[in-house]
Order: structure tokens, then sequence, then C-alpha cells
């Protein structure tokens, strides 16, 4: 596929940014296993890859505003025109040496989401899609599953660690969904967990308590791929409120109504 500038311009910021991620997770394994030690390096290379990402963009759209996980927010001279990213989604993963983690970049246009990137270095899959022209992955376009069973179905989630106020509302859901389907699955990257549902790899995915930048590329890779997403509570703006669930056509009505309960 060939993208607009604006995309291309968002590739060649993930990849660049990814490369270097890369090479940072390949020493994660020669750290000591301490909250200050890994949590430090996690950090630099976390810091790292948005200045990248940052450069690269600013330097390509410099009137653009900003909205990255590390460095804030920032209205630029554009105020049509925002980037949203997280430069490493999954960080725990990335800590622990799992390869299953992800640059994030979204591009934002009067309150829209009109492209994004989902970047998973480590298998080198490149999720991408603008508004009204589909999404792929590589070289391949992408489509969500067309399972319209629910028992048929893999789900996908975030399950709140340390003490986070949504664990209770999670663990109600799973209760209620783990009889209907065919599993869940918790692999701690929001962004992928999108991008696996536009692929058709997942059914659909629910989560509370995100952020812009944990879900914005990923929801229009989902949407481009055929598939919808809502807030938890209907009517609600998903990047604002930060609750979603998402799924393909066939069982996403379904899926939703028992998350909702």
């Amino acid at each position: 596929m060939v993208g607009s500038a604006n995309l291309n311009i968002m590739i060649k910021a993930a990849r660049k940014a990814g490369r270097s991620l890369v090479k940072d997770f390949r020493e994660v394994e020669n750290l000591q296993v301490s909250m200050k030690g890994p949590g430090d390096f996690v950090s630099r290379a976390d810091l790292a890859a948005e200045k990248i990402i940052r450069e690269e963009l600013t330097n390509a759209r410099p009137s653009y505003g900003w909205l990255g996980e590390e460095s804030g927010g920032d209205d630029g001279q554009d105020p049509t025109r925002r980037w949203i990213v997280d430069p490493l989604d999954g960080t725990t993963n990335f800590l622990h040496g799992l390869p299953h983690w992800a640059v994030s970049i979204a591009l934002e246009h009067k309150g829209n989401i009109v492209a994004g990137v989902v970047y998973d270095a480590a298998k080198d899959e490149m999720f991408f899609a603008e508004k009204g022209e589909g999404a792929w992955m590589n070289d391949t376009r992408l489509r969500v599953s067309g399972r319209n069973r629910m028992i048929e179905c893999i789900f996908a989630t975030g399950v709140p660690f340390g003490g986070r106020g949504e664990l209770p509302a999670t663990l109600q859901d799973l209760a209620r969904l783990m009889p209907t389907c065919a599993g869940v699955r918790r692999w701690g990257a929001a962004a992928l967990d999108l991008a696996y549902v536009a692929a058709g790899r997942y059914d659909g995915y629910w989560e509370r308590g995100l952020n812009a930048w944990d879900i914005a590329a990923g929801l229009v890779i989902l949407r481009e791929a055929g598939g919808f997403a809502e807030s938890i509570r209907p009517g609600q703006d998903v990047l604002e409120r930060g609750d979603v669930v998402a799924g393909n056509a066939a069982i996403f009505d379904s899926f939703a109504r028992v998350i909702r309960g």
C-alpha cells in the first residue's frame, strides 16, 4: 500500500524507534532483577524512543501538536492536528524479556483519529491504517475475524495490577464472560490487543483505565479492518473515558452486552 505523506512519516518514525528499542531489549537479560536497575533501564529506553519519534515527527511537521506518554502535551501552532504517541506499550513485558511490546503513533485531526501505526518491532510486524483507506500489517490487508458464535471466540483484556481500582469490575467481567467463550488472553499491551483484533487473531478486546496514547492508533486500525469499538459506558468518548470494548462486527453486540453487564 502507498500511504499518505503523513502515514509514511509515522511508519519511518516507528521503525527508527523500534530499532533503538530492539537494541536495548537485547540487553534486558543482562540486567539484575531489581526495581532500580531494570526500572531505570526501561525508563531510559522508553525516553530515548520517544525522543527519536518526536524528532522525526517534529522535523517533518513542526506545527502539529503533541501528546506523549513520557513528555506530556504541547498544543503546537496548528491546533487542529496532534500526534498521540506511546513509545513503548508493554513496558512490563519489555522489562521481563518478553517479546510482546510495541511503538504506537496516532494522528488526530479535529478530534478524530485519522491515521495510526502500531509497530511490533520484536516480530517486525507493522500494523497501520488511514481513515477510509483500510488497515494493513506489512503487505497484508487486515480484516477482523468472521466468527459469529461467542463460544468459538477468544478475547483479550488487561487485568489491573498493583491494586488499581478497576480490578473488581474486571473480575466481574471475567466471571460473566468466561462461561460464554473459548478463552481470554492477557498479554499486556493494549495497542497490540487492538491490532490483533484487527488482524482476526482475537475476536474482541475490552479494558478500563487506559490513556489516549494506549489505544488511539489501535482504534483506527481496528475500525479500518471492519471492527467496532465503543466506550464501555455507552455514549461516552473512548479516548476521553479510557474504557473500551471492541470486537468484530458479528459478535460485537453480544460481547458488549456481557461486558456492560
